[in-house]
């Protein structure tokens, strides 16, 4: 991915492109600067799986900015922002749905036979396994969270009578 970075980075140059020349300069110094902060605590480096955590961090800081931007009435530097976003989508494995991020959580939860919010971290680290880099996890944490917690519900008798059906 990396190779990539730096490809697309000595084409935009070529091209005299200085948005998406600061926009892959910028992921460039975020991935470094997460190396040497690995470096400092005896790693090796930063693996493929924590460039996309990086890319993906990244894309949420620009979606709140132009979120913020589009409020406060900066339609120009909201736009700056979502091609921002745009450029770094394009070094991200493709991203599954909303529709499929809830299908994965709710197959998840079944296959693991989670019952409530204390399960929450065997699902995450199972997503994780199985989706490296194809979802957005904070997102999948909130859709687990509101599975697990009506789950955790359910099984705490939320109705009268459900008691006597577990």
């Amino acid at each position: 991915m990396r190779e990539r970075i730096n490809t697309a980075l000595r084409a935009a140059q070529d091209a005299s492109d200085k948005r998406r020349c600061a926009t892959l300069r910028l992921i460039q110094t975020a991935v470094k600067d997460r190396e040497n902060a690995a470096r400092e605590h005896g790693k090796d480096g930063v693996n493929e799986d924590e460039v996309v955590d990086i890319l993906q961090k990244m894309l949420r800081q620009r979606d709140a900015s132009a979120e913020e931007f589009e409020s406060g009435g900066q339609l120009d530097l909201a736009e700056q922002e979502r091609i921002e976003q745009a450029i770094i989508r394009e070094f991200l494995p493709e991203q599954l749905s909303e529709a499929e991020v809830r299908s994965a959580c709710e197959s998840t939860v079944k296959e693991i036979d989670a019952h409530g919010l204390r399960d929450i971290g065997r699902c995450m680290s199972e997503l994780k396994s199985r989706y490296p880099g194809k979802m957005d996890f904070v997102q999948a944490s909130c859709v687990m969270k509101d599975m697990l917690r009506n789950a955790g519900n359910e099984n705490t008798g939320g109705e009268p009578g459900d008691e006597a059906s577990n």
